[in-house]
């Protein structure tokens, strides 16, 4: 059975959260999110009848086919019990435990962006965590060759997990009995002993919008509820069913933190549908294509309007920071150069001050009580207007009073003596 590319796996199973993620009041609809998705019996049918062909799954595929579901821990141990009872070998989709591939600047992980396909992989290899080979000491200090700092605290972290020895079979199994007697020290031994595991899984997603400290600790809270949850009367080995926990505690931290402004998980597969197409016509136009033309391109089952791809691409874009550096100097700022459209431009302030002085000392000829009413109707002092009936309720009279007298107020400024004070700020 054919492996499917890493990019495309990254891509299908950020479904996984959906349901459980897909709660922040967006008015974001999805024009895709109406297709009718399998429901686990239908799942069940289809991957038995592809493992019969050569009698095996891959556990990624399996993971993909049901990432649309909210599985709980008993659905997934059904759900692999009934390939067993079928005959159909589970392949674990453990990566290969080589930590020396992590020859890398942490600096740079988080400056890719979410949504980019930008993690070239073929998938995750299929050899058993167990037949990795155990890694001393000294084999940690070449991951220092390639600008990472000797007191880099992912190698220090490196260091530190790889004293601990991977376990047999045998040993997961008594682990696992001890910890169904509550000894804590067997939970402890267990979780110590995969946190390589976590560290194969992790470094898959880095580019993501997080750093890989932070990847490697959402996969160990993932190591600890699989620590918990695992059942080592179902037959499978541990490493197995904890990669579940691992990918999904780190797919769920990517969906929740990695953007700045959240976007709801089935929006994200949206937005890669079209990235995908937008770059095919890069490819074969040499220019960037216009929403037509994508529209054009998309599968018409699932084709969306020009115009909903624009407003998809506005959802799509990062924030930028306005202290982003401008020039070559960098002594100038992104912010530098945005206009503030509610701020007064300084002659629009001096023409504003020039009037409030001209009329405030044209409102000196009106009696206190016609000053104060206008002040109170017009907000000239606070620059919050006053209703008839709230000024009317500082006088202690009617709001027919008021209008009146903010009538004849208003009649006394119009006197031509009066109003040709006015006449140049009318012309500007």
């Amino acid at each position: 059975m054919k492996k499917k590319n890493y990019e495309e796996l990254i891509e299908e199973e950020l479904e996984e959260e959906e349901e459980l993620l897909d709660d922040t009041p967006v008015d974001i609809s999805d024009d895709d999110a109406n297709d009718k998705l399998e429901t686990l019996d239908q799942i069940k049918r289809r991957l038995e009848k592809e493992g019969k062909k050569d009698g095996s799954l891959y556990q990624a595929d399996i993971f993909d086919a049901t990432s649309h579901l909210d599985l709980t821990d008993e659905d997934i141990d059904g759900l692999l019990n009934y390939f067993k009872s079928k005959k159909i070998e589970i392949i674990s989709d453990e990566v290969d435990d080589n930590l020396d591939d992590l020859e890398f600047d942490e600096s740079k992980l988080n400056t890719v962006d979410l949504d980019d396909d930008l993690i070239d992989d073929d998938g995750f290899d299929p050899d058993s965590v167990e037949d990795v080979p155990d890694l001393d000491f000294y084999d940690y200090d070449t991951l220092a060759n390639e600008g990472v700092k000797v007191n880099d605290p992912v190698k220090m972290y490196l260091k530190e997990i790889g004293r601990v020895r991977l376990l047999t079979s045998d040993e997961e199994t008594e682990l696992a009995i001890r910890i169904n007697q509550g000894d804590m020290d067997a939970k402890n031994e267990l979780t110590q002993a995969n946190l390589r595991l976590v560290v194969s899984i992790a470094k898959h997603y880095v580019g993501r919008g997080m750093l890989f400290l932070d990847l490697i600790q959402e996969g160990n809270l993932g190591l600890i509820k699989a620590v918990e949850k695992f059942d080592y009367t179902k037959g499978f080995k541990f490493s197995t069913y904890a990669t579940w926990w691992i990918r999904q505690a780190i797919t769920r931290a990517i969906a929740d933190q990695a953007r700045t402004i959240r976007i709801p998980v089935h929006m994200v597969e949206t937005i890669n549908k079209i990235t995908r197409y937008q770059r095919q016509l890069i490819q074969e136009l040499g220019r960037e294509p216009t929403a037509q033309e994508i529209s054009d391109r998309m599968d018409p089952a699932s084709r969306l309007s020009p115009e909903r791809i624009r407003e998809i691409q506005k959802i799509a874009l990062d924030p930028v920071s306005l202290e982003t550096p401008i020039g070559e100097e960098d002594d100038s700022h992104l912010g530098d150069f945005i206009e503030d459209k509610d701020t007064q431009s300084p002659s629009e302030y001096t023409t504003k001050s020039l009037l409030k002085d001209e009329l405030y000392a044209v409102m000196k000829d009106l009696t206190d009580r016609e000053e104060r009413v206008l002040r109170l109707r017009y907000g000239l002092d606070d620059g919050r207007p006053r209703t008839l009936e709230e000024v009317g309720k500082e006088f202690g009279v009617t709001r027919e009073r008021i209008r009146q007298i903010e009538a004849k107020a208003i009649r006394k400024l119009r006197h031509p003596t009066r109003a040709k004070r006015f006449g140049d700020y009318r012309e500007r």
